[in-house]
């Protein structure tokens, strides 16, 4: 008995129990879970990045390029270190189209399967005495994997977090997501520190620098499972697609969101110039042009870091008093200061009680400055270009102000004198400073439903 229902009938209130019932996940899905997510993928991608980042100091110099001169090697070396920030934009045009075709969670799984092979393979590279140019080729081939993986591994939680976080607090929860990068950086220094302190130099050399590539690897293991507990459930996959989280047409992208990506990318480069310019930079400092041991310098910036997870705090706090446009700017201004009153003055004559202090006041401001990048940039776009918007402005954000910060700095501490490294910061403050001014909305503004 049918009482006097159709088979349509019976469609229409299963499709609209299931709606509800969907509807009503979605519901269940709060800040925290996303957080986690967000927090464990970041940790996952900068421990690789710094990874690569200090052994650009420590090991490739002597391992893949004995040939040249100690400061020359060092150029060099930070040359390979920046094709991962070239290589990125590519990574994130050639996700759009598996992502396009096979979805977010096929995606994901490629590019940190990826990520993982390349720097696995890092580990297992032979040195420049064994293969000769071959060994560069494949050391230089492997970092543009990894510039490819990254861009590509861009999932939308991160802006999935703070538009569903409470109004009230969304400089806090944006500040969530960039805490991966003082954790990943604490992490990846700490294991280096302990493979200086417990290996004589011929063995760390050897072997011994090979061991954070390996667990580099292990951790993209886990942090794909973690990710993709997220990213492919039903739930959030319609969440994202209800804030219109997805790729848009790239062509219309750039037509209609050109001036929104260009301010968008210069916007940060205050806290991306400082980013590289109080982790890689200063070790490459102390390598060159002291005797000091490196591993002294690397305890140093393991304080640092645990003082920028400080200020990140401080810094989502005060995002939501004053807004997170006014923090950032008010973040350049402070690198500012420091760049001018502060770095030159402690680096001018290069002695080390002020390289202490240029490091630690440095990832002070870093932390906070850091904190709001991303819910800057993740705000400034319309709704619908919102995700597209977000990866291309993040993509240029590092290329333009990290990509080549390291080397840029090393040639100006060279031939110049280390404290002139101040005045390129300062360029990027300026930076920072124009394009809040040009861009109101670069503000945080009300989300469309």
């Amino acid at each position: 008995m049918n009482n006097g229902q159709t088979p349509v009938a019976h469609a229409s209130d299963a499709a609209a129990r299931d709606l509800r019932q969907l509807h009503a996940d979605h519901a269940q899905v709060g800040p925290g879970e996303i957080a986690i997510g967000v927090v464990i993928g970041r940790i996952s991608e900068f421990f690789d990045f710094f990874v690569f980042g200090l052994a650009s100091v420590l090991v490739f110099p002597k391992v893949y390029f004995p040939f040249a001169a100690p400061l020359q090697a060092m150029a060099y070396s930070f040359a390979v270190f920046s094709l991962a920030f070239v290589a990125r934009p590519f990574g994130s045009l050639l996700a759009r189209f598996i992502h396009r075709w096979y979805g977010r969670g096929t995606k994901l799984t490629v590019a940190l399967f990826m990520l993982g092979t390349s720097t696995a393979g890092i580990a297992f590279l032979p040195s420049y005495e064994e293969i000769g140019m071959a060994a560069i080729v494949l050391l230089a081939l492997l970092r543009v994997g990894q510039g490819l993986a990254l861009g590509a591994s861009w999932d939308g939680l991160p802006s999935l977090l703070a538009l569903n976080a409470p109004k009230n607090r969304r400089g806090w929860y944006a500040m969530i997501a960039q805490l991966g990068a003082p954790l990943g950086f604490m992490l990846a220094a700490a294991l280096f520190a302990f493979l200086l302190h417990s290996l004589s130099d011929a063995d760390f050399r050897e072997w011994g620098w090979r061991y954070p590539f390996y667990v580099a690897f292990a951790i993209n293991v886990v942090a794909l499972f973690a990710r993709l507990r997220l990213v492919v459930t039903p739930e959030f996959t319609q969440l994202l697609k209800t804030r219109e989280l997805v790729p848009s047409p790239l062509l219309e992208l750039v037509r209609t969101q050109g001036r929104s990506i260009v301010l968008g990318a210069l916007a940060p480069l205050a806290s991306y110039a400082l980013f590289h310019l109080v982790t890689v930079f200063p070790l490459s400092w102390v390598t060159l042009f002291t005797r000091d041991a490196v591993s002294e310098y690397l305890t140093v910036q393991l304080i640092g870091a645990a003082i920028a997870v400080l200020t990140m705090l401080i810094g989502g706090t005060v995002a939501d008093r004053i807004g997170r446009r006014n923090t950032l700017a008010t973040g350049a201004v402070l690198i500012a200061l420091f760049a001018i009153g502060g770095m030159t003055p402690l680096f001018l004559h290069g002695t080390k009680t002020g390289a202490y202090i240029f490091i630690l006041v440095g990832f002070a401001l870093l932390g906070f400055t850091h904190a709001q990048a991303s819910g800057v940039v993740n705000s400034s776009f319309e709704s619908r270009f919102r995700y597209s918007g977000a990866v291309l402005t993040s993509d240029f954000s590092w290329l333009l102000g990290a990509a080549f910060a390291p080397l840029v700095a090393l040639q100006i501490a060279a031939h110049l004198g280390v404290g002139y490294v101040g005045l390129y910061l300062l360029s990027g403050c300026v930076a920072t400073l124009v394009a809040l001014r040009l861009s109101r909305r670069l503000d945080g503004r009300p989300v469309k439903a």
